[in-house]
């Protein structure tokens, strides 16, 4: 099980964290989020066993993903915020994906970048 929480109302340039938590320890932990009348969009992925990371090029240099391993949590800071930013966001984890092909799913949780 998965719970994300963290979203808010921001303006642009600002920042906030996200936070998924995690009910138990899967290998891939990934962030995602869709705007209004948008696909679906890969942002973040990180796993557990080690310090491996990867950023979607949109977010690159303002967004980091990293976790808490000691409580099960994946973070996702996100600086410099844009109205482009705007968006509910998913956490997800994988047993073999990596920026695609996530089994497990938490709620969204809306991020409103206000310009």
């Amino acid at each position: 099980q998965l719970q994300a929480s963290g979203g808010g109302l921001v303006q642009a340039g600002g920042s906030l964290r996200l936070s998924c938590a995690a009910s138990g320890r899967i290998y891939t932990m990934g962030w995602f989020r869709q705007a209004p009348g948008k696909e679906r969009e890969f942002v973040a992925a990180l796993r557990w066993s080690g310090s491996t990371t990867y950023d979607a090029d949109s977010v690159k240099g303002r967004f980091t993903i990293s976790s808490d391993n000691a409580k099960n949590t994946v973070y996702l800071q996100m600086n410099s915020l844009n109205a482009e930013d705007t968006a509910v966001y998913y956490c997800a984890g994988s047993a073999t994906g990596w920026t695609q092909n996530y089994e497990y799913w938490g709620q969204g949780t809306q991020v409103t970048v206000s310009s």
